[in-house]
């Protein structure tokens, strides 16, 4: 697959979130505790601390029931799937 840069602007929860370019996209591999709950809240503050208003590098893996594009995502040389997974979100 293609590597791809964007600007995320939204984080929708902790393991999903919007790019400037309309791309909504699904991190590939992480499993992030439903918004509703405390775990949720926090899963979300975490992600938004690596990613949010910064240029991502994604690349996508798959696409969901929901036409999410599944990616792995980089900040720099940091891989934001693999950071969200060592915080237990997997």
């Amino acid at each position: 697959m293609v590597k791809q840069v964007a600007v995320c602007f939204n984080v929708i929860d902790g393991d999903t979130f919007d790019t400037e370019r309309n791309v909504r996209i699904r991190l590939a591999r992480v499993k992030a505790s439903p918004i509703e709950t405390t775990e949720g809240q926090i899963a979300k503050r975490l992600l938004e601390s690596l990613i949010l208003n910064k240029a991502i590098t994604y690349e996508v893996v798959a696409t969901d029931v929901y036409g999410r594009s599944v990616a792995e995502v980089w900040v720099n040389s940091n891989n934001i799937n693999d950071i969200m997974i060592s915080h237990g979100y997997k």
